[in-house]
């Protein structure tokens, strides 16, 4: 699995649309989408697959340089429920197509049925004529790894040993099935996340590689801060850890919020049996860790928070050769994930491959 950091073809969205999720019929969610497809676009192309019933809303919302296909989808997170790529040592794509159940099932998932969303990676292997290896065995979540292309994976333990994904499995057997599928050595285990209620604290919102031996992690010494027990963890966990080629890996400091992101009162999302009702006052994963890399730039989550410009200049800093850009997403934030959760890249290959 190559690096977020390395050359990409395209980036792969899904439009979001459900009631019970989003807020006001999806249409606020559905602004923050289009802004975050063209920021992306800027850089590299854009596909967003929206359902029969949006379709004609999609495509009319987003401009025409960002390509519209038709697919049906249980929710909008295509890092999650879409298609882990790979590249082979000829340069041909691969990708991983990892069983899905709403980071749970129905011990602690988030909805039901997610049928629709467990297909949504085998479809868009279609699309990229890339072949896949079906993990029927095997439950697992894009947002919960983070990869330096050289052998290393990171992820929480909080979320790959929760119950409600593969609880017949031992933390040995997990780390052997991703170093198997995604043909690394070393697995690189973060104790906790800051998202324990929705996806049992998946790594993207807390940590990534930035490149080979570089990390970045959230970090705050704000101790009233709910990410501050987190945060400080991750940083003195990764400090201390080396990648699979024996480097110490130099950690760098992403500053949260200064404000928590709450659900307020007002907002209007339907109570559907078989979801996860949001209620006043629940806490938003707003981090500005949940970035996307692309060719040439950084899309940069924003929240009208104080720090949101120091945020952009923190990640800015550590891309000297790409354009951070900042994006407002507490839309998306108050529908449970962010810019990483709801794009997925697909890796560019040699055309020389034999």
């Amino acid at each position: 699995m190559p690096g977020e950091f390395e050359p990409q073809e395209k980036i792969y969205m899904l439009w979001p649309q459900r009631p019970d999720n989003w807020r006001n019929g999806a249409k606020p969610a559905q602004k923050a989408f289009a802004e975050v497809a063209k920021a992306i676009r800027r850089f590299e192309p854009v596909t967003v697959l929206a359902s029969p019933e949006q379709f004609s809303n999609c495509r009319n919302t987003l401009p025409p340089e960002i390509t519209v296909l038709e697919m049906t989808s249980n929710d909008a997170w295509v890092r999650d429920c879409g298609p882990t790529f790979l590249v082979n040592d000829k340069g041909s794509l691969r990708a991983c197509d990892w069983k899905f159940n709403a980071w749970g099932g129905l011990t602690d998932g988030l909805y039901f049925p997610w049928d629709q969303d467990d297909l949504v990676a085998r479809k868009i292997c279609e699309l990229e004529h890339a072949d896949s290896y079906r993990t029927e065995d095997f439950v697992l979540e894009g947002g919960s790894i983070h990869v330096d292309g050289e052998g290393t994976v990171m992820t929480t333990e909080m979320c790959l040993l929760s119950a409600g994904r593969n609880p017949s499995m031992t933390k040995k057997q997990i780390g052997k099935k991703l170093k198997n599928y995604l043909n690394c050595d070393k697995v690189l285990w973060i104790p906790n996340g800051i998202d324990k209620k929705e996806t049992n604290g998946h790594v993207d919102d807390i940590a990534c590689f930035i490149r080979p031996g570089e990390a970045a992690c959230i970090y705050t010494e704000n101790k009233k801060h709910p990410f501050y027990a987190v945060s400080q963890e991750v940083y003195r966990t990764l400090s201390g850890m080396t990648d699979a080629k024996g480097r110490k890996l130099k950690v760098h400091k992403i500053c949260c919020t200064k404000h928590p992101v709450k659900m307020k009162k007002q907002f209007c999302i339907d109570q559907v049996e078989g979801s996860k009702p949001r209620k006043k006052g629940e806490l938003c994963i707003a981090s500005y860790l949940n970035f996307l890399i692309v060719n040439g730039g950084v899309i940069v989550p924003q929240y009208d928070d104080e720090n949101d410009k120091k945020a952009l200049k923190q990640i800015q800093k550590l891309f000297p050769d790409r354009r951070a850009v900042g994006v407002h997403t507490k839309e998306i934030v108050y529908g449970g994930g962010n810019i990483h959760c709801i794009t997925q890249q697909v890796p560019k290959v040699r055309t020389t491959a034999k």
